[in-house]
């Protein structure tokens, strides 16, 4: 069974696509209304759906002619989205980071999703059973590789 916000994810990213500009503008009220939930529901999911690391932009006016701006960031080809990934990973890079980078990876087609789930155990807290500081580093370390090793194998 969906959550809501499962469900309200999916709206929005519908109706993203089917944007001829690949922006959308709401209003967190409306989409309350729609969904029959609380603003702060609408908040949560866009906060935690459709951050950077997944590759959206989102720009939020509060107020009485509020509304929520979200943009899919479009690459020109794979060099770009290759190394905008390697920003995003930098030298060390949080566990749920590195989550939303797989997921966009499986989002943009460039990774199957057997191989996201390898990657994401690979990653974990369970299999890097490190201090904080390094266990960051170490997954970052693992994930440039890995993703390094994912661009040049699918041919660019």
């Amino acid at each position: 069974m969906n959550s809501i916000s499962d469900i309200i994810e999916r709206y929005l990213k519908k109706i993203l696509n089917e944007s001829e500009t690949g922006v959308i503008e709401v209003k967190r009220s409306e989409l309350a209304d729609i969904f029959q939930c609380v603003p702060s529901q609408i908040n949560y999911v866009i906060s935690t759906r459709f951050t950077v690391e997944k590759g959206y932009i989102v720009e939020s006016k509060r107020g009485g002619g509020g509304y929520i701006r979200i943009q899919k960031v479009r690459f020109q080809n794979r060099r770009e989205v290759f190394e905008e990934m390697l920003d995003q990973i930098g030298e060390a890079v949080p566990q749920l980071t590195a989550e939303h980078v797989i997921i966009r990876l499986v989002e943009e087609k460039l990774m199957t999703k057997r191989e996201a789930v390898l990657m994401q155990r690979l990653i974990s807290r369970e299999t890097l059973q490190l201090p904080i500081p390094l266990r960051d580093q170490m997954r970052a370390r693992m994930m440039r590789i890995l993703i390094s090793t994912l661009f040049t194998s699918k041919g660019e």
